[in-house]
């Protein structure tokens, strides 16, 4: 019989940065900054024997590790962004990708995964990622 509950555990993280997007004629097409905002959710269909979908303390951790790459850079300068263009959707890839490879070892008992990754370049704009 197929599992069908699921838990999701949210962490959110803010990160100032710069970029200009290549080829994009408008209004913020100079170099301009943000204070980036993020949000990843992790799924699985069990906790593990603690009761823990994956540890908070772990999981902000890989976080930051990975945002320590973006923070307080000017994004087109640090790769991939210096080939591809530094936007939102662009962004929430790259945190995914980076942040994937943490997961077995954060969550060694049961399955998880990224389900989605959220990102702001403001409070009324963001762009999500779904793998």
């Amino acid at each position: 019989m197929p599992e069908t509950s699921l838990f999701e555990v949210n962490v959110e993280a803010i990160f100032p940065a710069a970029h200009a997007l290549r080829n994009y004629y408008g209004k913020t097409e100079p170099i301009h900054g943000h204070n980036w905002k993020m949000r990843v959710t992790i799924e699985g269909p069990r906790l593990d024997s603690m009761g823990l979908l994956i540890d908070f303390i772990g999981l902000k951790k890989s976080v930051a590790r990975v945002l320590s790459r973006l923070d307080h850079t000017f994004l087109n300068e640090v790769p991939p962004f210096d080939v591809i263009n530094p936007s939102a959707e662009n962004v929430a890839k790259f945190i995914h990708d980076d942040l994937n490879t943490d997961l077995p070892a954060l969550q060694p008992e049961t399955p998880v995964r990224i389900s989605r990754v959220e990102v702001w370049e403001m409070d009324q704009c963001s762009a999500v990622y779904r793998p």
